[in-house]
C-alpha cells in the first residue's frame, strides 16, 4: 500500500533552488528597480525566501486573483498599491498549472503600462498547460499531483510546511485532514 502524502522536494533542496533562482533573476534584470510581485496567497513562502537573493532596490507589491468558471474567468480580489507605469515588472507565483491565471495578469501589467513583464514560479506543471505563457525562471516541473506545503493550501492550511508534499491519496486528507499533519510535522 502505497503512502498517502509523499515528501517530494525536501526543505534543504527547497533553499538552495529558491537561492539559485534569485541569482538567475538578478543576474537576467534589465532594470535594477523592478516591481516584484507576490501573487497571494501560495507565492509568499516563496517571495518572502526569494527576496533575500534579490537586489535591496526592489520593491514588492501583492495581487491576489481569483479563477472561476470553466471558461476561467479571472478577476482581481485584491490590486496592487504601486503603478507599474514605466516600470519592469517580475510576477512570483508558486506554482504555473494551466496558464489561465498567468496569462490574464501579464497582460493586465502590460496594458497598465509596465515596460517589461518576467515570471519567476516554483513550480511548473506544464503538461498542464492550456494557454501558451512564458515562465522564464522556474524552480522545479512536477507532474500532475495534488502538491502541499511551502505555501500551497488545502482549505487554507498547510501552507507553513517547510518542504513540498504530494497527496497521493486525497480521500485520506479529506476523511482525516489532521492525518497530513501527523506526518509533516513529526
Amino acid at each position: 500500500m502505497t503512502e498517502p502524502f509523499i515528501e517530494v522536494i525536501d526543505t534543504e533542496t527547497l533553499q538552495r533552488r529558491v537561492a539559485e533562482l534569485g541569482e538567475e533573476v538578478t543576474a537576467s534584470l534589465v532594470d535594477p528597480d523592478p516591481v516584484v510581485i507576490g501573487v497571494l496567497k501560495g507565492s509568499v513562502p516563496f517571495l518572502t525566501d526569494l527576496a533575500k537573493h534579490l537586489p535591496l532596490t526592489i520593491e514588492i507589491d501583492f495581487l491576489n486573483l481569483t479563477r472561476f468558471g470553466r471558461e476561467g474567468r479571472v478577476s482581481i480580489a485584491m490590486d496592487l498599491s504601486v503603478p507599474v507605469e514605466g516600470r519592469s515588472v517580475l510576477i512570483v507565483e508558486d506554482i504555473v498549472d494551466t496558464g489561465l491565471t498567468l496569462a490574464t495578469m501579464r497582460k493586465m501589467l502590460l496594458a497598465r503600462g509596465a515596460t517589461s513583464v518576467t515570471t519567476v514560479a516554483l513550480l511548473d506543471k506544464a503538461k498542464r498547460r492550456i494557454v501558451d505563457v512564458p515562465v522564464e525562471h522556474r524552480g522545479f516541473e512536477v507532474g500532475d499531483e495534488f502538491l502541499l506545503g511551502y505555501g500551497m493550501d488545502w482549505e487554507g492550511r498547510f501552507r507553513n510546511v517547510s518542504s513540498i508534499w504530494a497527496v497521493m491519496d486525497l480521500s485520506v486528507l479529506t476523511a482525516d485532514p489532521d492525518s497530513f499533519g501527523r506526518v509533516a510535522f513529526s
